[in-house]
């Protein structure tokens, strides 16, 4: 038996799109007091002392990365200069555990940062609406094709 959609009935996608955040606030001020604040908390909850995250930033980046530098990013006296760089992002949310600095700047442009098994599910689902689309259009153009003959 064929399964209908129900017209009425949101797909996960379009749930996806109501839910993202709607923040349109952009200087660049408060940006940076957001990540700093963000990245303090992530380096709080991480059970590695700074030099330890500076220690495996350095490895991972291959190049220096000192914990006077972690220091100087985070600081609420530093807000405005000497800015957490963004190349660096990944490696620092890897080595402590956290993805929640990306998600600040997600945030910011209204998307979502996922991972793991909802990222997969989000994949599959992404891929299902496709196979009914194009499902959809090879019967159309079948019928077409068999009104023809």
């Amino acid at each position: 038996m064929k399964r209908v959609a129900d017209p009425s009935q949101l797909n996960l996608l379009d749930l996806l799109k109501d839910l993202r955040p709607q923040n349109s606030e952009f200087s660049s001020f408060s940006i940076d007091i957001r990540l700093r604040k963000t990245v303090r908390q992530a380096i709080k909850e991480c059970p590695q002392s700074r030099y330890e995250i500076a220690a495996r930033m350095s490895e991972a980046l291959d190049l220096e990365v000192s914990k006077d530098m972690i220091d100087s990013w985070t600081a609420e006296s530093r807000e405005g200069v000497n800015r957490f760089p963004a190349c660096y992002l990944p490696v620092f949310c890897h080595v402590v555990g956290s993805i929640e600095p990306l998600r600040v700047l997600a945030d910011l442009l209204g998307c979502f940062v996922i991972q793991g098994p909802e990222a997969l599910d989000l994949e599959l689902k992404r891929i299902e609406d496709k196979k009914k689309v194009l499902a959809d259009r090879e019967r159309a153009i079948k019928a077409i094709r068999q009104g023809l003959k």
